[in-house]
């Protein structure tokens, strides 16, 4: 009789399989089964969606710090009128006072929206923008409120909106991460932004560069790590994987419960053909000078950072990358606001306007949904004394978010605040709405897109969540 103890076939899975009455093997088996759930031999194999879908592609485009809403997308006069006056103290807490805009806006395109003065190029296409002026949220407290924008909870570690579609709509590139974030926050939250919690691990976001929370990181140096190896040869490189390969499918096929290691097997392929295909798409060497002046790409210029950014999510997308996210810290402005805010809208004003152009110009903005905005808005009064008011406070209760493209409605603004703009008081958004609309117009059901944990279904809006279809096209 054959004894893998005696017999020099004895390793962890013959262990596992001989001990404690094979409970252990079972357990690995489950463990391995359920990393290739989706799919036996690809879990990021492309999967038809709930319903036709309207976009293929999600671009997050996320303010770190909460953008103040009223000094951008939502005019609002009578704050004007009051500037000064005593701001009650449930508006905005303490002996404050209100603070007017200290920026113009004005009415643009044939929808009329209005614009502040900070977005001129934004503005000369506001047509495909769809402001959500009734957003609100959970709490105005920047670690939870990030947190709860990427993954819609605020007390429990649960995957980001971008695993979720990862893990619904599998990915139609085979050679690049299906899920990319450029220089995510490293204060807020982190890893868990992009995370896959308990979803199977092929689902993570691919973190490339990273951000402080209060300074932006070098986009024209990230890269993804650890992909390549300079000391071996990639042949030889080619020869190792087929090698493990081989040895991989040896144990698949000597135990049946082992099917499902074609998921890891497909992990490493995928690694390895990421060393040559990443790279080529984020040379921006082929594009041409008038494409990176588009997009403000220029050494000293302040648009250069954000504008690779949003040239290397368009490459993404165009390659076939299912969700990409881009990030801009530093707008939690609580002093010298004017100086502060003005210097951050200069800085992405121009490459997300140059972003949308760009898709719209290839065919791709019609499937790809494009999502702007921060974690909260501010407050419409002042932080500071009366003789120096230059600053707002995090305001949760009412803000402006903004999508455009994938079947989104343009010209419009959907839901308001107050007259004077601190709460959201008409065709209320919550984050978990716009969950379940960005799902939607992705061909997801987010009451059915759910994953078996810890004896429950979970999913991306938990109990809550409506589609706002006064907004789809």
């Amino acid at each position: 009789m054959h004894d893998p103890f005696f017999y020099g076939a004895f390793n962890r899975r013959a262990a596992l399989k001989a001990l404690s009455c094979g409970f252990g093997f079972t357990a690995l088996s489950s463990l391995i089964g359920r990393t290739a759930a989706a799919d036996d031999a690809n879990p990021l194999a492309p999967r038809a969606p709930h319903f036709p879908a309207k976009a293929k592609h999600v671009i997050f485009l996320f303010m770190q710090g909460g953008p103040s809403h009223i000094d951008t997308f939502d005019y609002k006069p009578q704050l004007t009128k009051d500037d000064g006056k005593p701001a009650p103290r449930q508006d905005v807490g303490g002996d404050r006072v209100w603070l007017k805009s200290p920026f113009k806006f004005e009415k643009h395109g044939q929808s009329g929206l209005a614009v502040s003065e900070l977005f001129p190029h934004l503005a000369q296409g506001i047509d495909r923008l769809c402001l959500l002026n009734g957003m609100h949220a959970d709490l105005p407290d920047h670690a939870r409120g990030t947190v709860a924008w990427h993954t819609g909870s605020t007390q429990f570690v649960r995957p980001s909106i971008g695993s979720w579609t990862l893990y619904g709509l599998g990915t139609e590139n085979d050679e690049l991460p299906g899920f990319i974030t450029l220089n995510p926050t490293t204060a807020f939250g982190g890893a868990q932004n992009y995370g896959n919690a308990f979803l199977p691990a092929p689902y993570q976001g691919t973190r490339i560069g990273s951000s402080g929370s209060t300074t932006s990181g070098s986009t024209a140096q990230a890269r993804i790590e650890h992909i390549s190896n300079k000391n071996i040869a990639r042949d030889r490189q080619r020869r190792q994987l087929d090698l493990v390969g081989a040895m991989n499918r040896q144990e698949a096929d000597q135990y049946e419960l082992d099917a499902n290691l074609d998921a890891v097997i497909e992990s490493y392929e995928l690694a390895f053909r990421m060393q040559s295909s990443v790279p080529k798409v984020m040379d921006l060497g082929d594009e041409t000078a008038a494409t990176l002046a588009e997009y403000g790409i220029g050494e000293d210029r302040p648009t250069d950072d954000f504008g690779r950014q949003c040239l290397l999510a368009r490459r993404f997308v165009e390659a076939g990358v299912r969700c990409v996210e881009l990030s801009k810290n530093d707008w939690d402005q609580h002093t010298d606001l004017k100086k502060k805010l003005k210097s951050n809208c200069e800085a992405v004003d121009r490459p997300i306007a140059a972003l949308l152009n760009d898709l719209a110009r290839r065919g791709l903005l019609e499937e790809t949904l494009v999502v702007w905005g921060g974690e909260f808005g501010r407050t419409p009064g002042t932080t500071n004394s009366r003789s120096v008011a230059d600053g707002r406070d995090h305001n949760a209760q009412g803000f402006t978010m903004w999508m455009a493209g994938g079947g989104i409605r343009g010209g419009m603004a959907y839901g308001a605040t107050d007259e004077h703009g601190y709460a959201a008081v008409e065709n209320k958004v919550h984050i978990h709405d716009l969950h379940a609309t960005i799902l939607h117009q992705l061909g997801l059901d987010h009451t059915k897109l759910t994953y078996r944990y810890s004896g429950r279904d979970f999913r991306l809006t938990d109990v809550h969540g409506r589609v706002v279809k006064e907004i789809l096209a």
